[in-house]
């Protein structure tokens, strides 16, 4: 049913129709989340995204759940038929993340078509129809653009939105001007003016408005008016273009009393030599890049020096990109286009020296050679004389830093200089007012519309699965996904799924994308003339990081990596990142893209004997071990503490300071990179790792609900702990299997791995871990109903906990674990009738607890007193308590499972105290926590919710 056409508005009020119907778009918030879908315009949004854009700073600890809420109303409203199922609806969820993935209507795209049909249009010399095509534009804007989103990313994008339309609007009103009409543009420009004081570009214009009318006076007033308040605001002058524009009204230039020329060049015989014409032709399969190719057409639209800067990784597509780009805006520049191919980092030749650059730019624009200075500042100052007063487009191609550029920089308005390279060019920036503009690879919506420019629509849409995995093993790197459609524009008759499985069987090297004679459309080499320019030791870490587990590193991890200290490796990272074979993806966090990750393998296999990788794989292992072994020591005080071996020669593992919301910290930003360290330490035999690091995990996964991850990594542990023939490794990794399975609902099991486990124990004499392995199986019997069976084995717990104390080197582990021994037993007695004497066991526990700062436990027994409380009748005190729980577990950042389990306690004692509305807003805040877990209470919660199902006996338990 998706053939009804969708439209959206964000020029204004978010709005949305189906045909003609508006669709109710819900609350603000709501309307947050739609808002970000809309304005990626068909690309991934990650639920971080969402999350930043509905709360910034402050994401609640549902918040997940919510978003899921949110998107589960907006498909109800913008989907026909309220069509749940992912590849029906008009919001796709894709990966971590959702898409609006339906083909629709959107006031934004449709203005900036006719910005850019305006502009074409001035180009051809058209003004009356570009004011025409820029009035229309004009008329799609309702006000203030997102005026009913509220927060800091609706206030950032009203402000982008905002710049859109102004650079749109003084681009109208030059048009207006050069049709001569003085006055409505001089009425319209006065409350530009006005509305925007500091935006010089509208004084420029009232200027020039002002003296086509006759008003010079006006104009000199208008000039002075800005310097003035420019000083008082910012403490600077105008800039160069109204300065330059002030002078030529102070001298009365007849010039400006008529409209620019038509932008086609003078014929030939009036100059001495042609205009020049460089660029090199574009692209025809040029696809996407349109808020890369807005925000650069923003940077040069006041038409003073600009600078910009394209760097991006190697074969992302920054030549395709500048010239596409510069073919756009060259009828800007009517005295010409000069093009120079630098070869900052030609896989042959040496770069084009500074000279070199500046006598070809001289010679194109018609300057005697012969009489041409040698000393390279006399050649830049001659060259710099030439293009003064022009209008010129300078493109310097594949720039190896700002040295060599900055010659060729030019000094005064008019001419626009392009820039790429894979440096990041951080002096011109910092030195030279340069605006940096980084490109990425491809979106997948913008990697599907390059295979289908090159392939054809049908034979792209007829096999959308082995469509989505050529986007994927190509990385969406634009160069790669070129060879490869050229591999399957040479093979028409091949179904596009055998390409994938090429692509597939070659995915540990690069040689699917390598085209046989061309090096420059081979990815390999391609890569290769970025990896030869770096520094020996830069060019090793280049090398080892694609031994690193983790989808990203940080600088310490990385000096474990390389065994060198950490400022030296501070210095190599940002070598690689400055010659993008690594992207600083966050502060502090790197990653590169995973052909960048094959072809740094390749260099290890080749380089690196087999001694060194394996000693560097140990170092990544044994940083990540220690870390989190630290981590775990102080996020849960109540467990024994396995033993380490010493660290490895080179390896600096991070410090918390004592601070276990830093450990908390670290583990979270940490987690996908620990569960691919277990994956790798038992892939490759490092089987001690792999256990003790499953150990170290085990909590963390747990207390988030990540029972697949923590099953995972048991599992792994299970089998190293076999090859090492160790019991008590083998003890442990049973245990963390039960707590696993008992989290997944599989109780049988949970029970038989916690029985194992005590058996493995008690064999060994090890009485502390015997008495964890009867905490779970406690969970798993309470889950399976045994009850008795449950508060049997909690009581043994405490009792071997007790027999324990004092015997160890750290008491304050021992007595922690006793006060979370002493709530479980509470628990269990609670959940038996036997409310009292869980109220008795719970105030032990939580005085203990307390006295220890175990906040953890300390929220798990207000939820045990709560319960009790509840039971007994005690509704104010039980809401007090589950109260208390809450900001406990909200307070140590995302415990979910927890939350909804005090949740749901919660809703049982509001119900109880006869307020159901207020019982269904915490049974539905738990039910889309249970849900986004997959965890088997989510049922229980939905009878809740649903008055027809709900039991009339006492709600039942969730358990921890």
């Amino acid at each position: 049913m998706l053939e009804q056409q969708l439209r959206f508005s964000v020029l204004g009020p978010v709005r949305a129709w189906r045909d003609e119907t508006e669709v109710p778009l819900g609350p603000p918030q709501q309307r947050a989340v739609l808002t970000v879908l809309l304005l990626a315009e068909g690309a991934q949004v990650s639920m971080t995204k969402l999350s930043a854009a509905v709360w910034g700073n402050e994401t609640p600890a549902s918040a997940s759940g919510i978003l899921r809420g949110y998107i589960h109303r907006l498909r109800k409203a913008l989907d026909p038929v309220g069509a749940p199922a992912n590849s029906n609806s008009v919001i796709r969820s894709v990966g971590d993340g959702y898409q609006l993935c339906a083909v629709f209507e959107l006031d934004l795209r449709r203005f900036r078509d006719l910005c850019a049909q305006a502009e074409r249009a001035r180009g051809e010399g058209d003004i009356a129809g570009a004011v025409k095509l820029f009035r229309e534009a004009n008329s799609l804007w309702h006000g203030t653009p997102l005026a009913d989103v509220r927060g800091d990313y609706a206030q950032q994008q009203r402000m982008r939105l905002t710049e859109l339309w102004l650079s749109a609007t003084a681009d109208r009103l030059t048009a207006e001007l050069d049709l001569g009409h003085l006055a409505e543009a001089v009425a319209e420009l006065g409350e530009l003016v006005a509305g925007h004081p500091l935006d010089e570009r509208f004084r420029e214009l009232l200027m020039l408005a002002y003296y086509r009318s006759g008003r010079q006076a006006a104009a000199l007033d208008t000039y002075r008016d800005t310097r003035a308040l420019l000083a008082e605001e910012l403490g600077v002058d105008p800039g160069q273009a109204l300065q330059a524009l002030y002078q030529r009204v102070l001298q009365a230039d007849p010039a400006l009393l008529s409209a620019p020329p038509s932008p086609d060049p003078a014929p030939a015989t009036l100059r001495s030599v042609p205009v020049p014409a460089q660029l090199p032709p574009v692209l025809p399969v040029f696809v996407g890049r349109q808020a890369e190719l807005a925000r650069a057409t923003a940077l040069s639209a006041s038409g003073t020096v600009i600078v910009s800067a394209v760097a991006g990784t190697a074969g992302v597509g920054k030549t395709a990109f500048a010239v596409h780009w510069a073919h756009q805006v060259a009828y800007r520049f009517p005295d010409g286009q000069l093009y120079v191919n630098l070869r900052g980092f030609d896989p042959v030749g040496v770069p084009v020296t500074p000279e070199h650059a500046l006598r070809t730019l001289l010679e194109s624009l018609g300057a005697d050679i012969r009489a041409l200075p040698q000393d390279l500042d006399a050649l830049a100052a001659t060259y710099r004389t030439h293009i003064a007063g022009r209008r010129l487009l300078l493109l310097l191609d594949n720039a190896r830093d700002a040295a060599q550029v900055r010659p060729l920089l030019p000094a005064t308005p008019g001419t626009l200089a392009i820039i790429t390279s894979r440096d990041r060019l951080t002096g011109l920036i910092a030195v030279d007012s340069a605006h940096p503009l980084h490109l990425d690879v491809l979106t997948s919506a913008e990697a599907r519309s390059l295979l289908a420019r090159r392939l054809g629509t049908a034979r792209v849409d007829a096999e959308p699965d082995a469509v989505d995995e050529i986007i994927a093993r190509c990385a969406r790197l634009p160069l790669a996904l070129a060879v490869t459609a050229a591999r399957a524009a040479t093979r028409p008759g091949f179904p596009l799924a055998a390409l994938a499985a090429e692509l597939r069987d070659s995915a540990a090297d690069l040689d699917a994308f390598q085209d046989d004679g061309d090096t420059a459309a081979d990815v390999r080499a391609v890569f290769s003339w970025s990896y030869h320019a770096l520094t020996p030791e830069a060019a090793r870490l280049f090398r080892l990081l694609a031994l690193h587990p983790g989808p990203d590193t940080t600088a310490p991890a990385a000096a474990s990596l390389v065994g060198h200290p950490l400022p030296q490796t501070r210095r190599l990272l940002a070598q690689l990142v400055q010659a993008h074979l690594l992207d600083e993806t966050a502060p502090g966090r790197y990653a590169s893209h995973d052909l960048l990750r094959n072809y740094a393998g390749e260099l290890t296999q080749t380089f690196e004997t087999p001694a060194r990788v394996r000693a560097a794989r140990h170092r990544a292992l044994d940083h990540y071990l220690h870390t989190a072994h630290e981590a775990a020591a102080l996020t849960n005080l109540a467990r024994a503490l396995v033993p380490l071996d010493p660290v490895a020669e080179g390896v600096r593992p991070e410090e918390f300071d004592g601070d276990a919301g830093k450990a908390t910290a670290w583990f979270t930003a940490e987690q996908a990179v620990l569960i691919a360290a277990v994956e790798q330490a038992a892939a490759h035999g490092y089987d001690t790792h792999t256990w003790r690091l499953a150990w170290a995990v085990s909590n963390y996964l747990h207390l988030r609900g990540l029972w697949q991850e923590e099953e995972a990594a048991q599992r792994a542990a299970l089998e190293a702990a076999r090859r090492l023939d160790d019991q008590r490794a083998e003890a442990y990794a049973h245990r963390g299997l039960g707590l696993a399975m008992a989290g997944l609902g599989h109780l049988d099991r949970a029970a038989s791995e916690a029985r194992r486990a005590i058996e493995l124990c008690t064999d060994s004499g090890d009485l502390r871990a015997a008495a964890e392995s009867h905490r779970v199986l406690a969970w798993s019997l309470e889950q399976q109903g045994d009850l008795e069976g449950a508060r049997d084995a909690a009581q043994r717990s405490l009792a071997l906990f007790r027999a324990c104390e004092g015997k160890g080197a750290d008491d304050i582990r021992s007595r922690t674990a006793i006060a979370s021994a002493l709530n479980a037993v509470g628990w269990n007695q609670m959940l038996l009738g036997r409310h009292q004497e869980a109220l008795d066991h719970c105030r032990q526990a939580l005085a203990l607890s307390q006295e220890l700062g175990d906040v953890t436990n300390v929220a798990h027994t207000w939820d045990t007193i709560g319960c009790a409380h509840h039971h007994l009748g005690q509704h104010a005190e039980a809401v007090d308590a589950f109260q208390r729980a809450l900001d406990l577990y909200r307070l140590q950042g995302d415990l979910p499972w927890f939350v909804a389990s005090t949740l749901t306690h919660l809703g049982d004692t509001r119900l109880s105290a006869g307020t159901p509305e207020a019982a269904r807003v915490a049974w539905t805040e738990a039910l889309a926590i249970m849900d986004r877990l997959g965890h088997t209470d989510a049922e229980s919660l939905r009878k809740r919710l649903n008055p027809e199902e709900r039991p009339a006996a006492a709600p039942e338990e969730s358990s921890r």
